[in-house]
């Protein structure tokens, strides 16, 4: 793991911070479209050794074996690391180097074991981020950073909340590095730092901005996007809280400045864009002030992106959907933050027929960020997409049909159904030509639920709800065949505005279907699927709406009432406990 003589890295960690970057140094990057729900895929960590070679690779295993193993490894493993750290003599600072690199490869693996000895772990990294030399100075962030989770926890008491205060100031000082490697390592360690922290960073806003803006005076290009995600990422962790005049007036001016010198096709915009869409919901209302503009160049943007798909001679640039699929998102985001607030802008643009374009493009990532806006509009003005609605309902049904390939665009099915179900709750019986349709998309869905993403099944669930809500007249008479999967589907998602939504619909649709359910044809049918429906009840933690309490405490009084002759107490006896004692408040 020590770094080798040859190693390319130990030239570029001689770079100085104000050589402008060459177009090779600026790696591709992706933007991930927006996603409604609770993805599977975690993010990989930002790692600060990104080349394939022997350090790298044994970086990896140790990681691996540290995971494996546990805390197995650390009698052979630490004296080792010690030794090495021990090493104070300048001409083996790589092999310091190195033992650093070891304590963040270990840092998940074999956490139990070096929990008792954390602090002490801690205090010997943070004056190796004022290291002599670079590499120290950027792996001693990431390694730092590795941590980040346990450093958090610990500020609940006064020695933690120091050694946080101090890991914080040191990484705000190397973010102000003149080494592009270490602002670099700086930079994505504070971005892992913030999302750990959350509203902990809240008394040290001023201060972390004002390194932030300083930071974004004084990088270069490459690492300007780095700053752009800091930024993003601090606004994710603090919401609201920034908020407040005294911060927008070090954060905006910068930013906006950036953003009216970078032209409509210029891939620099990207990160500012993903930058812009974290601050609109951090502020909220707070954005309305620098919102027209932002909105307005967005449209701009997706319009001529689409000329130059189709004919790029005229537009004067190469298509690049990724344009299309960040300005979508900042769409979203100020949809999110403004709330109604935003109706004013959309009323006075052609979003709307924009939108179904992009709802009916080619490209997955073009259609699944497409389908957010349109969940988010529906929210917020769902008015301005009535006069197309029939259009979208077709566009996101389409989505849903053949569950073979649904794997392959898995997040473009899960916001298409998510935007149906606020799509349906906003236009009510104007949803009726394809309920049927989609219900019917949604069972098998929820019946091979196995191996799908978590979030599709949650809004399918959800979903299938909001449609059996506004028309339960139409969804009742079909429920036999989906009622035991959906109600298990809806056992699994946690207590929120969603859920009691869905929980409606299955009332609705359960008060109507009781003229359905042929009990006495069908006595184990229906008790089945009860079993399912009382686990599903069960679930909730807490049920906050009264109505919905009591129309729950409706739904059991009917099955109560159609289980004669002792069958409705067999029926309790034979419920897990705490089922039956989660029952006990409907007075069944």
């Amino acid at each position: 793991m020590v770094y080798a003589d040859d190693d390319e890295s130990l030239l570029e960690a001689e770079e100085d911070g104000s050589l402008p970057d060459r177009d090779q140094d600026i790696k591709p990057r992706f933007h991930s479209s927006r996603f409604h729900g609770s993805e599977d895929g975690e993010d990989d960590d930002e790692d600060i050794v990104n080349v394939w070679n022997l350090r790298k690779c044994s970086a990896a295993a140790l990681d691996i074996l540290s995971n494996v193993f546990g805390d197995d490894i650390l009698p052979t493993l630490m004296p080792v690391v010690q030794a090495k750290l021990s090493c104070s003599n300048d001409e083996v600072w790589k092999e310091r180097e190195a033992a650093v690199l070891v304590l963040g490869a270990i840092a998940e693996g074999c956490i139990n074991g070096l929990f008792p000895h954390l602090s002490e772990i801690i205090s010997f990294l943070i004056p190796l981020l004022d290291d002599k030399f670079p590499l120290i100075r950027s792996i001693s962030c990431w390694t730092l950073s590795r941590f980040s989770k346990y450093i958090v926890q610990g500020t609940d008491h006064q020695e933690g909340r120091e050694q946080f205060n101090k890991i914080l100031m040191g990484l705000l000082r190397r973010v102000l590095d003149d080494n592009k490697r270490v602002q670099e390592a700086a930079c994505s360690a504070f971005a892992t730092l913030e999302e750990e922290a959350a509203e902990e960073l809240a008394p040290c806003l001023e201060i972390i901005l004002q390194h932030l803006m300083c930071a974004f005076g004084k990088y270069q290009r490459r690492n300007l996007r780095i700053v752009y995600d800091a930024i993003g990422t601090l606004a994710d962790a603090v919401g609201g809280e920034l908020n407040q005049p005294k911060y927008l007036e070090i954060l905006m001016p910068p930013l906006i400045g950036k953003w009216e010198q970078l032209p409509n096709s210029d891939k620099d915009l990207f990160p500012l864009l993903e930058c812009f869409t974290s601050i609109a919901q951090a502020l909220g209302t707070g954005f309305a002030q620098f919102a027209q503009p932002v909105f307005q160049r967005c449209i701009t943007i997706i319009q001529s992106q689409l000329l130059a798909k189709v004919d790029p001679v005229k537009a004067g640039f190469q298509y690049d959907r990724e344009f299309i699929v960040c300005c979508l998102d900042l769409l979203s985001g100020l949809a999110e933050g403004l709330g109604s607030g935003v109706e004013s802008l959309v009323s006075q643009s052609n979003l709307r027929d924009l939108l179904l374009q992009c709802c009916l493009d080619d490209a997955p990532d073009v259609r699944q960020s497409a389908f957010a806006l349109l969940g988010d509009l529906a929210r917020v003005c769902p008015v301005h997409l009535r006069p197309r609605l029939v259009e979208f309902l077709d566009a996101a049904t389409k989505q849903l049909q053949n569950t073979s390939k649904l794997k392959e665009t898995i997040s473009v099915a899960n916001n298409a159904c998510w935007a149906i179900g606020e799509l349906a709750i906003k236009v009510q019986k104007e949803i009726s030509p394809v309920v049927l349709t989609v219900v019917s998309c949604l069972v098998p869905i929820l019946q091979h639920a196995e191996g799908l993403n978590k979030s599709l099944i949650e809004n399918s669930a959800i979903t299938l709800g909001r449609l059996a809500w506004v028309c339960p007249e139409l969804v009742s008479p079909h429920m036999e065949h989906f009622l035991q999967t959906w109600c298990f589907a809806l056992s699994m998602i946690r207590d929120d505005i969603e859920k009691e939504d869905a929980f409606r619909g299955l009332c609705a649709m359960v008060c109507l279907g009781f003229k359905f359910i042929q009990v006495k044809a069908n006595p184990s049918g229906a008790l089945n699927s009860l079993v399912c429906m009382c686990k599903a009840i069960a679930s909730w933690h807490e049920i906050r709406s009264e109505d919905l309490r009591n129309e729950i405490c409706l739904v059991l009084q009917g099955y109560k009432q159609m289980l004669k002759d002792g069958a409705w107490e067999q029926f309790m006896s034979a419920l897990e406990p705490s089922v039956k004692d989660k029952l006990s408040m409907y007075q069944v």
